[in-house]
């Protein structure tokens, strides 16, 4: 087994990715403190992510090394989404903020993946829901197919759709990776309230990284964040997203 920490390795992984410069030290430490806790196997998947990124969006997420971002605005927002998806893997978040790019996916694809992406966090929904969603409900095996090919994985989250039996279905990094996401989303907080703004918002919001750990205060709903005091933060929306 490798001798090097989780949080050294991927620190080196970092810096390999980027050429000197491009990625910011204290992204570089707070990416390393989020791994400490992170699943071995989820672990593995984020020491292999390459991500790319066009001037309006993430627009490609693979396991591998791919040719290097070539714009200052691409490398940003792939920056960006590589700090997101290793606090969402870590348990630290469970929506994502950065833009995606899907322009150069097919018409039905599309709507396919925008419809996943509505799935609530740490739930599931059939094949067959999706397509109902589109307005083809006779298309469940085309939809299984623009789903396997869904470019960003993990921001559009293709992993919470299941087979209507139950079944895990296929998933571009394997199925036991995405039983592990669902497993992760259910055991991450959707909602965090802070004691002292009496205002709630969803885990991951830039807010939460001001709270101090005696404030905090899990919830289960915005509906039960209101029903004690406390108000929508206004820059997550939880409201918008419940």
């Amino acid at each position: 087994m490798n001798d090097l920490s989780i949080p050294d390795r991927l620190d080196d992984l970092l810096r390999s990715y980027f050429r000197p410069g491009e990625m910011p030290a204290a992204l570089v430490s707070r990416i390393a403190r989020s791994a400490r806790a992170a699943d071995p196997a989820l672990e593995k998947l984020t020491s292999r992510l390459s991500i790319q990124a066009t001037p309006r969006g993430v627009s490609l997420i693979r396991a591998g090394r791919r040719e290097r971002l070539t714009t200052a605005s691409g490398r940003r927002l792939a920056e960006w989404a590589r700090e997101e998806i290793f606090e969402y893997l870590s348990g630290q978040r469970a929506f994502f903020s950065v833009p995606v790019d899907l322009s150069a996916t097919p018409d039905f694809q599309r709507r396919v993946l925008e419809a996943a992406g509505r799935i609530p966090f740490g739930e599931a929904r059939p094949y067959a829901w999706v397509a109902e969603r589109i307005g083809s409900p006779r298309a469940v095996r085309a939809v299984g197919t623009a789903l396997g090919r869904n470019p960003v994985p993990l921001i559009v989250p293709c992993h919470r759709v299941w087979r209507t039996d139950g079944g895990l279905g296929g998933y571009l990094f394997g199925a036991e990776l995405k039983q592990r996401l669902m497993e992760l989303e259910r055991r991450t907080p959707v909602l965090e309230g802070c004691a002292s703004t009496r205002i709630v918002c969803r885990v991951g919001c830039v807010h939460g990284r001001h709270m101090r750990r005696d404030n905090r205060v899990v919830f289960a709903s915005v509906q039960d964040a209101r029903s004690v005091g406390y108000r929508p933060c206004k820059v997550c929306k939880p409201s918008a997203a419940a």
